[in-house]
């Protein structure tokens, strides 16, 4: 794979506008913790703790994270598998932060679309694949059935797997080629914004390389909006256009990859970074490596002030008793730090 080199400043050659297509606000996401007999509440679990950006129409936003810091989360939240405990997700400037079901089917159902990690678990087994990729055109009434069947065949093209596929079952096929049909099936309704959950990490890195080139040249073909979660920083850094760093269900930075990944401004950000592996010339100085003490607090409980002050190098009073602002400290370069205030 070739790093792709497109920014986001605004020309005729980029694929990336400035027409925002998602714009999520002070996002929250708290499931309760029950207990006892009578299943009182007890706690929350704060996967998702106040989470703000905007994505504009056709570029990629990478979301890392060590596993457990809400990327997931996130991503379903928007996607609204889950109903946010509060803020606000604004898409194609409409609020569907609360928008019942019924309503975001009639609406907003057919322009968001989402990729699973596990290609298999998102396959239900007793259907064919053709079966499978043709639900969501059923579902939204998209033509007859010859109409439907001819669509699924163009969809198995474009994704790369022959057509006589179509009569075949989940567990015929590898993992790459089952990706292929998940991100197929995504593709059915032409959506505009895609979630992708962690799409490569259960592939070969082989098999990575091929999908991930797929959703690039999809991109291009259909300018596509992905939201790109992964917690792999190289595939991320390779396809990714903007990249946000989380822990413990905030965001701690936000800046084009291209300055996050040379300049990295958070600690945490700085740690996470110095864990790459990074191929060393002869003579050249070995690259510091950042050792993170303690362990993750548990979302049911985060830490008061900034998160992230029990294992923050860092780390003043302050930390441990007002949480950081996440401001724009360089422009668009946005970190939630005290040492930038």
């Amino acid at each position: 794979m070739q790093e792709r080199t497109n920014t986001l400043t605004v020309d005729s050659n980029n694929k990336a506008s400035t027409d925002t297509i998602l714009e999520v606000s002070n996002l929250k996401m708290h499931f309760p913790v029950k207990a006892g007999i009578m299943q009182r509440t007890v706690g929350h679990v704060k996967a998702v703790d106040g989470i703000t950006f905007t994505l504009k129409r056709g570029e990629t936003l990478g979301i890392v994270g060590e596993s457990g810091c809400g990327k997931s989360t996130l991503g379903r939240a928007i996607i609204r598998l889950y109903t946010p405990t509060s803020g606000k997700i604004l898409f194609n400037n409409q609020d569907i932060t609360t928008t019942p079901e019924g309503e975001l089917r009639k609406s907003v159902r057919r322009q968001m679309q989402m990729i699973f990690q596990d290609p298999f678990a998102s396959l239900n087994p007793r259907k064919s694949l053709g079966t499978s990729i043709m639900e969501p055109l059923k579902t939204h009434h998209y033509g007859n059935s010859p109409e439907r069947k001819e669509k699924v065949e163009e969809l198995l093209d474009t994704v790369g797997l022959d057509r006589s596929y179509a009569n075949r079952y989940p567990h015929e096929f590898s993992g790459g080629q089952r990706q292929r049909i998940g991100i197929a099936r995504a593709l059915a309704l032409n959506p505009e914004l895609m979630i992708a959950d962690e799409p490569v990490s259960a592939l070969d890195v082989s098999i990575q390389a091929q999908i991930i080139n797929l959703m690039e040249d999809l991109q291009d073909r259909y300018n596509l909006t992905y939201l790109f979660i992964s917690h792999d920083l190289g595939v991320v850094r390779h396809i990714s256009d903007r990249v946000g760093v989380m822990y413990l269900g905030n965001m701690m930075e936000l800046a084009n990859k291209h300055d996050l990944y040379k300049e990295p401004m958070h600690p945490y950000t700085q740690a996470l970074m110095s864990a790459v592996p990074v191929p060393r010339k002869k003579g050249q100085i070995k690259r510091e490596r950042i050792i993170l003490s303690g362990d993750l607090p548990s979302p049911s409980n985060p830490p008061k002030g900034c998160v992230f002050h029990t294992r923050c190098p860092a780390a003043m009073d302050i930390c441990k008793q007002q949480i950081p602002k996440f401001q724009e400290v360089q422009p668009d370069h946005y970190v939630a730090c005290h040492l930038y205030e």
